[in-house]
């Protein structure tokens, strides 16, 4: 309460404490895999595919991350994250990683140990590094400058010392990107040489296939798709590059079981995102119900599997190609969600940029494989190439539609990140009156957008908090319970028309 002291007009700007709730974003993509080059490990939000050349480069043989990042842009999706794991699928081509481990001695004058110096992973590809001595701006016995060039770029690092050996300039170059100095102790350290010039050539890559622990990762080191644990706004996970790995021998059919688990693991710990799953390529339609039933086995709201492989042309060849459908699959939630709506199933939508599909379906084959959870990809006369399923892989018919997983996760995470002010209030009829105002008035917003089913808004939701819920027991003990429910709308899955004939002149009898 503010104090008056002398006679006068006073302006408050008071607060009604409640703040309204503002919907979080549905469309926001994760694609792990093998790029061109590009931090290892990192996530990189890119919000177009300019960016995302710029930062992981063209496409690459053998790796399908830049092609259904590709795809999930053509289709309408608008931010993603890009996480580049090590390895490379099988033998990885020279181009999938940067120079590694390049070395050498930088000419010295005086007594000591020579300076030596080494590449960074993060070193341009195919491209040597310079590493140059001149004098320094400020003249001394130990002092002299460092400019690392590749090719129209450099680094200048002036009035660099080794006056406490080693440390200083490897302090020094901890800012470059590009080099690292190496730091042996109790060894004197010559100044090098004004004049000289060092190349560190391009070492050879590091021939490894990628492993399960590569997609994966930890959460503590911020590796692998665990280490999208940090990014909240994230809600669907692809991770196309598992199959290209087992399609070149690097991973077998127990491995690729194992990272789609971790990645249901992490989407159920994290409560937020779908993990949008492949099935491994060349599958007819009777192998994919064996591999999803028997091989697979995964029962999960929070996981989507999508097959058949699309056939698309190779940017690089114009020639046809297949890869996985998960980033053209999650292009197309984005698109469904900017136009209609989280709540309606991202289904009988066109998969841009998709000539055709690696395996043809038939009606009775569909009817087998819809029942267990497989959304299958149809060409359709007339119609083109389109998205014909809308489940998730949950043996729970509460959780049997994908939008309505999708929508919880939406209201959920609105309302949580929005009710942040409620912490520390008190706990009495006031605040309850005002969270169940506020929230009843989102809902009510949500049910107008035809999220919700039901003519008012009362047969669409309902917001309890009052005395019943938060006994004084629980107001003893901080805590502040709020009971929502909401009736989704289930997708018309089945559009079932009955016709019958009747004699003219009858009425219809109710």
């Amino acid at each position: 309460m503010p104090s008056y002291l002398s006679p006068g007009v006073y302006v408050e700007e008071v607060s009604s404490g409640s703040k309204p709730i503002e919907g979080v974003g549905t469309a926001v993509a994760a694609f792990v895999g093998f790029a061109a080059k590009g931090p290892l490990n990192e996530a990189v939000l890119v919000t177009n595919w300019t960016q995302f050349v710029e930062t992981f480069g063209q496409f690459v043989e053998g790796a399908m991350l830049a092609h259904s990042v590709y795809g999930y842009f053509l289709n309408g999706g608008g931010t993603a994250y890009v996480v580049r794991v090590g390895g490379g699928p099988g033998q990885p081509p020279s181009q999938l990683e940067g120079p590694v481990g390049s070395r050498a001695e930088l000419p010295s004058r005086g007594d000591g140990r020579p300076l030596v110096v080494r590449a960074l992973d993060s070193a341009p590809a195919g491209q040597p590094l310079t590493v140059e001595v001149h004098e320094p701006s400020e003249p001394g016995e130990d002092v002299f400058k460092l400019v690392v060039k590749a090719g129209p770029e450099e680094e200048v690092f002036d009035n660099v010392t080794t006056r406490r050996g080693a440390a200083n300039v490897v302090t020094a170059l901890r800012k470059s990107k590009w080099v690292v100095a190496e730091e042996v102790k109790g060894a004197a350290l010559a100044v090098p040489q004004a004049g000289g010039s060092t190349v560190l050539a391009p070492a050879e890559p590091e021939r490894r296939p990628a492993g399960v622990e590569d997609y994966v990762g930890d959460a503590d080191e911020r590796t692998g798709f665990s280490g999208l644990e940090a990014v909240d706004d994230i809600t669907m996970l692809c991770v196309p590059d598992l199959m290209t790995a087992y399609q070149a021998g690097a991973i077998d059919l127990v491995g690729v079981k194992a990272v789609q688990l971790a990645m249901i693991a992490h989407c159920e710990l994290m409560s937020d995102r779908v993990a949008i799953l492949d099935a491994p390529p060349g599958l007819r339609p009777q192998q994919i119900k064996d591999w999803r039933l028997n091989t697979a086995g995964y029962d999960s709201k929070y996981a989507t599997l999508y097959w058949p492989w699309v056939q698309v042309a190779d940017p690089r060849s114009g020639k046809p190609m297949y890869l996985p459908p998960s980033g053209h699959v999650a292009g197309v939630w984005a698109r469904n969600d900017e136009t209609r709506g989280v709540h309606k199933a991202p289904a009988n939508e066109v998969i841009r940029g998709v000539l055709d599909l690696q395996s043809s379906l038939t009606r009775g084959e569909h009817d087998q494989l819809n029942p267990i959870g497989v959304n299958c990809l149809r060409f359709l006369p007339g119609q083109g190439i389109r998205i014909w399923g809308a489940r998730t892989l949950s043996s729970d018919p509460e959780w049997r539609y994908l939008n309505v997983r999708r929508l919880f996760n939406y209201i959920e995470k609105s309302i949580l990140t929005s009710t942040n002010w409620v912490v520390f209030e008190p706990n009495d009829e006031f605040l309850w009156s005002s969270v169940d105002r506020t929230i009843s008035a989102f809902l009510r917003r949500i049910w107008r957008t035809g999220a919700l089913f039901g003519r008012t808004p009362e047969e669409a939701f309902y917001v309890k908090c009052d005395a019943e819920n938060n006994p004084p027991e629980n107001r003893d003990a901080g805590i502040l319970t709020v009971d929502i429910g909401i009736a989704p709308v289930k997708p018309a899955e089945f559009v079932v028309f009955r016709l019958s004939q009747f004699a003219e002149g009858t009425e219809l009898q109710e």
